[in-house]
């Protein structure tokens, strides 16, 4: 498993950075899907379900964390390639380290998923150059956080409520999460599973299949 030492980028602009790092992923197919979340939400966990149920679509994963290895090396484990992003105390990936991170990897992949850093302030103002952004918000976290983090979700084209599995241990109304989501961000779309059950993960893997398919179709 390779691991690179990034720090924040140096260039001028970040937009520039991140358009032309999606022309680049759109001219050779790949879609990349930057995963956004607070830590412990379950990214890494999901990301291992979606692996698993999706055996035949060729997948990689960047994984950002200021320390550690632990999640590439869980991820590779399931047969995907992985690599371990250290990013150096910085809190967020750019475009610009986003970019580094794929040359590095020299994956061919269908779908490739940036597991940002886990917090829900600093990666939502950062665009990464990813076609699309998941955000993951888990059951524990509470239903208000889109009234903390307003940003967050309105820049996210999708919502994972994650950890269904235990909503008979907290309180957590899903409607009116999703009510709340939905004034921020009236075109996101929301998937309500448990990576652990299963629950729910059909209908986001058919989301993913479809951008895909869009991806590499316009």
């Amino acid at each position: 498993m390779k691991v690179i030492q990034l720090g924040a980028s140096v260039t001028a602009s970040n937009e520039k950075d991140a358009e032309r790092l999606r022309a680049k992923m759109k001219a050779g197919g790949t879609l990349l899907i930057n995963v956004m979340s607070s830590a412990g939400a379950g990214k890494t966990t999901l990301l291992s379900r979606i692996i698993r149920d999706m055996p035949h679509t060729s997948i990689a994963v960047m994984e950002a964390d200021i320390e550690s290895d632990v999640d590439a090396v869980r991820i590779e484990s399931l047969g995907a390639k992985a690599i371990q992003v250290h990013t150096g105390g910085m809190c967020h990936m750019d475009a610009g380290m986003t970019a580094a991170a794929v040359e590095a990897m020299d994956a061919n992949a269908d779908l490739i998923f940036l597991e940002n850093v886990g917090n829900l302030i600093c990666p939502a103002e950062y665009d990464t150059g990813a076609g699309k952004n998941l955000m993951i918000l888990s059951v524990p976290e509470g239903d208000d956080k889109p009234l903390k983090y307003p940003l967050m979700f309105g820049k996210s084209d999708a919502l994972v409520i994650s950890k269904l599995d235990a909503l008979p241990y907290f309180t957590f109304d899903v409607q009116r999460c999703i009510a709340r989501v939905k004034k921020l961000n009236a075109d996101i779309k929301i998937f309500p599973v448990s990576a652990k059950t299963g629950e729910g993960m059909q209908a986001l893997e058919d989301w993913l299949c479809e951008r895909m398919a869009e991806w590499q179709q316009s």
